[in-house]
């Protein structure tokens, strides 16, 4: 419930804090004492329009704050809890609105948006006028509040969660079918790049390995040749080495005939003679480790270039081709299995359609019951409100082939004003006494389902007699044993149901001589009856007018 309300330097109000209890709270006052004022002040500090005409005269910024206690369990808890806000205590709304047009939102003290103080604001406070279009007239709210009236709200939850379900699932099939038909175009592609890589079988540091390899063939090619050419001068034809041996053996026949002169070339020649036969083992052993095959060269060279025209082809770094065959044999795969999947994905979406329709179905049934009951109870409230020949209608449509997170059904609350005529949508039909008199028997009828903790009605009696203005203060006295109520009236039987009385006035500012004031206080019970005989009689006040004010608080009591 609202439980205080400060506001500074807003139009004729200068400065004003009212606390407020639960209830029935009654404003009442002369015309053009500033009730409407209040109400626009309340209104700011619920997320409504700001508007730099509203501050006060040579002010430069007006103020309003909002102190609500929401039960714990109360919606706006937890969107407070989802915005980042804490949720413990009372919830302070606070609204800065400068004279230059500019405004501050905060939320529990904190910086906030407007748009959320608009949403709290919903949650928490429900303003109906003859003229007002944010509660029940709008029919977005008519089935909400026809299934709180129902206690349709954990089916209704139900509904919700399967259609969510349900399209989830055909979001996933729809995802899934794109991705196999995307496959399937490029299938014929994938099974010719599949094969060809398979039989290329490329592997991670073929290349590298493959062009180190292919080097130093062609440089052993080159160096083979030179070494050839070296073991074939020792060992060919035109060798030394026989020769060599021949003349060694034909000097050591003779160098006994010369003692001590041949001694030293016979050694110096066998030297040589030994050198020559290392020289032509290392030449061999050099020939059969740089052995060249022309053949091992180009087959090295054959799969070099393949794996290179690979990768030009699929635009990959050779390295890279291991990976894409991986890759293009999953999409096969994938492929296969994806036409699996699609069938398992289509019998998916078409359970949870049926699992939605059933309790969309169920809903719409009990909702149509519902509905009637609504009608019934709302057409019971009608005659006490001088609207006996008036109906109320909460009009269906249902349609299986335009399912919502909501069900099957739209929902819109009709009226019908006089017999003969056709019935249509309330804010169409009904003129502004007529509405405001149609919202309260809904709101009756409803009482604390689907209702925000605090209802405010702005001047609902306007242009009533008496019996019809007794019967809205009966209501309004009904309503308010189940939530808080405050009601802004012109009708002294309104008035005399009150828990709590209001008096607006207008009266000189005590800081600015001259200037006039909105003042609010809390009416005493003799203050009371002598307003609500003002109410009755008007400025000449009679002494009857002050008996019959007691009788209606009497009987009120």
């Amino acid at each position: 419930m609202l439980v205080h309300l400060s506001i500074r330097d807003i139009v004729l109000i200068e400065r004003l804090d009212l606390s407020l209890k639960d209830g029935l709270s009654v404003l009442t006052g002369e015309t053009g004492a500033g009730k409407s004022i209040l109400l626009d002040a309340l209104s700011l500090a619920l997320g409504g329009r700001g508007d730099g005409g509203l501050v006060r005269h040579g002010a430069k910024q007006g103020e309003i704050t909002a102190v609500f206690d929401p039960p714990a369990a109360h919606t706006v808890r937890r969107l407070l809890v989802e915005n980042g806000f804490d949720d413990d205590g009372d919830v302070i709304l606070r609204r800065i609105q400068n004279a230059d047009g500019r405004t501050r939102v905060f939320v529990n003290d904190r910086p906030s948006s407007v748009a959320l103080m608009r949403d709290i604001g919903a949650a928490l406070v429900e303003i109906h006028g003859q003229h007002d279009d944010r509660a029940l007239v709008d029919p977005e709210a008519h089935r909400t509040l026809l299934d709180a009236y129902g206690g349709l709200g954990t089916e209704a939850a139900a509904g919700s969660r399967a259609y969510a379900e349900w399209r989830d699932a055909e979001g996933e099939l729809v995802r899934h079918r794109a991705k196999v038909e995307a496959a399937a175009r490029e299938a014929d592609y994938l099974r010719a790049a599949v094969e060809e890589l398979s039989e290329l079988q490329p592997l991670a540091g073929e290349e590298e390995e493959l062009a180190e390899r292919r080097q130093v063939m062609m440089k052993s090619e080159k160096i083979a040749t030179d070494v050839n050419d070296a073991f074939e001068e020792l060992s060919g034809n035109a060798s030394p080495i026989p020769a060599l041996a021949g003349l060694l053996k034909r000097l050591d026949r003779k160098k006994d005939e010369l003692p001590g002169l041949l001694d030293e070339p016979i050694e110096r020649l066998d030297t040589a003679l030994d050198a020559l036969s290392d020289a032509q083992m290392g030449l061999q052993a050099a020939l059969r480790s740089l052995e060249y095959d022309p053949r091992a060269l180009e087959q090295c060279e054959e799969r070099l270039f393949a794996l290179r025209a690979a990768g030009r082809k699929y635009s990959r770094a050779v390295d890279d081709l291991p990976e894409l065959a991986a890759k293009m044999i999953g999409d096969l795969a994938d492929l296969d299995a994806g036409e699996a999947r699609l069938a398992q994905l289509s019998v998916e979406v078409a359970e949870r359609r049926a699992v939605f329709d059933r309790i969309a179905a169920d809903l719409s049934g009990k909702r149509h019951e519902i509905a009637k009951h609504l009608e019934d109870a709302v057409m019971a409230e009608l005659p006490d409100l001088k609207l006996e020949r008036a109906a109320f209608v909460v009009e269906m449509k249902t349609d299986a082939e335009k399912p919502s997170a909501a069900g099957i059904d739209t929902v819109e609350f009709w009226v019908r004003t006089n017999p003969g005529t056709r019935p249509g949508p309330m804010m169409k039909v009904a003129s502004g006494g007529e509405l405001s008199r149609f919202l309260l028997a809904l709101k009756v009828a409803l009482a604390d389902k689907g209702s925000a903790p605090t209802l405010v009605f702005d001047e609902i009696d306007t242009g009533v007699g008496g019996a019809v203005a007794d019967a809205i203060g009966r209501r309004l006295a009904r309503l308010a044993s189940r939530v808080q109520v405050l009601s802004v009236t012109h009708a002294p039987q309104v008035a005399a149901r009150a828990t709590t009385h209001l008096l607006i006035s207008k009266s000189e500012s005590e800081a600015e001589q001259g200037r006039v004031a909105t003042r609010v206080a809390a009416l005493e019970a003799a203050n009371r009856t002598e307003e609500i005989a003002r109410m009755l009689a008007g400025e000449s006040i009679t002494k009857e007018a002050r008996a019959a004010a007691k009788r209606l608080i009497g009987a009120s009591a």
